[in-house]
């Protein structure tokens, strides 16, 4: 919570212009969403222009919510009635004025402030420091990823009072935006954790983004880096004085030497001091990535005058973070958000914003541990205690001591229990039932085998959606349209194999125009799922008239027959219904022909019941430059049919015609609307955008077992399978009934185990397939990469002579579906 500022001294502060009233204000939070302002009396709105939304677009929203303070652009014009009872701070950029107002909270921070930035590994060595720290002192940490120009300001304001030590990180993706991030950060330690290819499209070359990143160090005491980078060694070397570097090396030449020597599934370090002492420190860790992370955090604390003893205590609760939002099933219905090892205020409500956005449940139930490392625990669980009652938790389950503080002051059920073992003898499955739950804890408490007890029993295959992935890739092709096109987002085939559920329940947070499915079943579930959104159906049939109709679906009409028969449906029921008509003007599939358009006009006009909602056509090649001549004219057709159906009606129903291919190759006719399918799932088929686009799902599995056979020996069914010498295949938890097809059968398919590429051998089986991993030392239970980041859809599909649409929707409902930001 920030410290209490007033209107007067927020005008002096940002240098802005107060208009309506303004007596009586004191501001202790920010709100830049205008759905979790948790204290509106004490808020400030600040009216962002973003990517998505307009930020002033919601004053009006926010203000029936109680908020009375806004920061807006000087340009906009409240609305006359709310100048007597609301204040308006004028500035000539909001976003700089969020920004001058997080430097300003920063400033009133005495406590050492230590700033993280790099390609890789911020989010990672900022949340191992935090729990290293947190064995001395009480620490604020970003939530999350919380690192660009938005979120930095958002984490600053999260430090109170009670914290010793703060660790932000910050991330940039363009030239000059870490002159925003440095003023506001002001950094007393830095740590540069590497520098690599992440976010390289925005900078000229390497060496720019690396003088970029550096500038948030301009005013640090000490900045922490490894020797071995030789690009940041050398730069920084070059461009500091001496007494501020802190070198550490895993060989000599630093100022601190770690060296490694892996022992199974740890590592021991062995450091040495600049005075020549030697410590030992003990890590749950092998892999390069985390050792070299886990010795940034080490030089860290020992900068910060831990003692040796206390930083291994801290190392001794350390895992792999995974710092997603992960939402799982559940079993009887249930959902799970999986956000174990999250353990501060800040997380929490994160996690509850995240709860509060997914389809309506019986209950929302919150399992958390104690907050560990806190300071005061009073108000810490004060503060607790408004946000569940603000998110609208139904039931508390607590595990730990603090956190029955809790007991009796919400008119809620709640059950607490002194440790997560005695929980796990007292909770069962059959206790939820069609719930939301939110499990949360510090890492001490063991909270996986809560997650392990509650989800759904489903074999170990799992297909990962990556929600930020899809959202950036809805924005990508939003930028590529006019303010005012609308769109419609495919989710038919369950949603290309995501999981149409999930997914539309995130467009209708992302506020998508309309979703189209295939068939009216499909709509059915969405609505009973609790999406609102209008819902096309591509391929209704005359027994689902009713169901349209009670559950408000908007049926695509391609005939005079079909048109008749559904106008006299809803002649005898006394209601009407929005339809869509489909122009057939080339991809001779369904639709109404130039031929049939006096027919059409005459049954539209005889049947005013049906309101025509939309008019739309389908391009046969968008996606094949070759075809461009047909596909204008294809277009062209279009807009005729449209004009002389238009000219007859009363009211202009939403003409649309692009898909995914049309939008990055013809959007000069985007029209009213747009249909966005396989681009949003990150498939980008023109190739003139691949690189914009992210990959939103990852399907893996596991290694069931590994053997040892022969040069010679045969494999699988029909004995497809030979091994070429002497080797290693593993069996994975995967075959074609999951939907890896047969075709990749024999060398055609591959996977990625921990980065490298093993060769399908045999047949693909049912249930299994097998893998040629010889030499690459793998064991069972190792995590197997079928598609994702690194192995392209577009690649696979082209092996086999199919399309990524056909990989995508052929993934089997028996995988567990898996969503998460990261």
């Amino acid at each position: 919570m920030m410290q209490s500022l007033s209107i007067e001294q927020l005008v002096n502060l940002l240098q802005a212009k107060a208009e309506g009233f303004s007596e009586g204000f004191l501001i202790a939070q920010v709100a830049i969403d205008s759905r979790n302002i948790l204290q509106p009396d004490q808020s400030l709105f600040v009216a962002l222009n973003g990517a998505k939304f307009d930020g002033h677009d919601f004053v009006e929203e926010v203000f029936e919510k109680g908020v009375r303070v806004y920061l807006v652009i000087n340009e906009y014009k409240p609305d006359p009635s709310l100048l007597s009872f609301a204040c308006f701070l004028k500035v000539k950029e909001p976003l700089q004025a969020l920004q001058k107002l997080g430097a300003y909270q920063r400033k009133l921070f005495k406590g050492p402030l230590i700033g993280i930035t790099g390609s890789n590994g911020k989010t990672i060595v900022k949340e191992w420091l935090g729990q290293v720290l947190s064995q001395k002192f009480s620490v604020a940490k970003s939530p999350k990823s919380y690192n660009s120009q938005v979120g930095v300001p958002l984490s600053i304001f999260g430090i109170d009072n009670v914290h010793q030590v703060a660790v932000m990180e910050a991330g940039i993706s363009k030239p000059h935006e870490m002159e925003a991030l440095e003023k506001m950060l002001h950094p007393n330690l830095g740590i540069f954790t590497n520098i690599g290819t992440a976010h390289e499209e925005g900078f000229e070359s390497q060496q720019q983004k690396l003088e970029e990143k550096a500038k948030l160090f301009i005013g640090c005491d000490y900045i922490i880096f490894r020797k071995e980078h030789r690009l940041i060694s050398q730069y920084l070397e070059k461009k500091f004085p001496k007494k501020k570097l802190i070198i550490w090396s895993d060989g000599l030449g630093g100022d601190y030497s770690l060296t490694i020597k892996k022992e199974g599934e740890k590592s021991k370090i062995l450091l040495m001091r600049p005075d020549l002492s030697l410590f030992t420190f003990f890590v749950p860790f092998t892999d390069e990535a985390s050792l070299e992370n886990i010795r940034h955090v080490i030089v860290a604390a020992l900068t910060l005058d831990m003692e040796v003893k206390n930083i291994q205590e801290g190392l001794n609760h350390l895992r792999a973070v995974d710092m997603r939002l992960t939402l799982k099933p559940g079993a009887n219905q249930s959902l799970i958000i999986d956000d174990t090892y999250n353990n501060d205020l800040a997380g929490l409500r994160l996690a509850l914003d995240f709860m509060s956005a997914q389809r309506p449940k019986k209950r929302k139930i919150l399992i958390i541990s104690d907050l560990l490392q806190v300071g005061n625990t009073t108000q810490v669980y004060a503060e607790m205690k408004q946000l569940l009652s603000f998110y609208g938790i139904d039931q508390l389950i607590g595990v730990g001591h603090d956190i029955q503080t809790l007991q009796g002051q919400l008119e809620i059920p709640m059950m607490f229990f002194s440790d997560t073992d005695q929980l796990l003898e007292t909770l069962h499955p059959e206790f939820f039932d069609n719930d939301l739950i939110l499990v949360t804890g510090a890492r001490k408490f063991g909270f996986e085998y809560i997650i392990n007890r509650l989800q759904q029993r489903i074999h170990g295959t799992t297909l990962e959606i990556n929600l930020n992935a899809l959202t950036h890739n809805y924005n990508f092709y939003k930028s590529r349209l006019n303010p005012k096109t609308k769109v419609m987002v495919m989710v038919k085939a369950f949603a290309y194999g995501g999981g149409a559920e999930e997914i539309a329940n995130h467009l209708q947070q992302l506020k998508a125009d309309y979703l189209a499915v295939a068939y009216t079943d499909e709509g059915v579930a969405l609505r009973e799922e609790g999406i609102k959104l209008p819902i096309m159906v591509l391929n209704p049939v005359q027994e689902s008239f009713t169901l349209l109709q009670q559950h408000e679906l908007e049926p695509v009409v391609y005939s005079p027959v079909f048109f008749r028969e559904l106008a006299m449906f809803c002649k005898m029921q006394g209601s009407g219904m929005k339809i869509h008509l489909d122009l057939d003007t080339g991809m001779h599939r369904l639709g109404f022909e130039e031929k049939d358009l006096d027919e059409l006009m005459s049954l539209i006009l005889e049947n005013p019941q049906l309101e025509i909602a939309s008019l739309y056509t389908h391009l046969a090649a968008a996606d094949e430059p070759e075809y461009e001549a047909f596909t204008r004219q294809q277009l062209q057709s279009f807009i005729g049919m449209c004009d002389a159906i238009i000219s007859k009606l009363s009211y202009k129903p939403i003409r649309h015609a692009l898909n995914s291919a049309g939008i990055t190759a013809y959007s000069a006719y985007q029209m009213d609307m747009v249909r966005l399918g396989i681009g949003l799932y990150g498939v980008e088929v023109t190739g003139l955008y691949d690189q914009q686009l992210r990959s939103i799902s990852t399907l893996k599995t596991t290694i069931s077992q590994v053997k040892r056979l022969k040069k010679g020996d045969t494999i699988g069914y029909s004995r497809k399978g030979v091994m070429g010498q002497d080797g290693e295949i593993a069996t994975i938890a995967l075959g074609y009934a999951d939907g890896y097809d047969r075709r990749f059968s024999n060398g055609n398919g591959f996977v990625l185990i921990n980065g490298k590429r093993a060769n399908v051998i045999g047949n693909v089986c049912m249930d299994m397939t097998m893998i040629d991993v010889t030499g690459m030392g793998v064991k069972e239970g190792d995590e197997v990469i079928i598609y994702g980041p690194g192995i392209s859809l577009k690649v696979l599909a082209e092996r086999i002579g199919t399309i990524p649409y056909e990989l995508l929707t052929n993934i089997s409902s028996r995988v567990k579906r898996v969503y998460y930001l990261d």
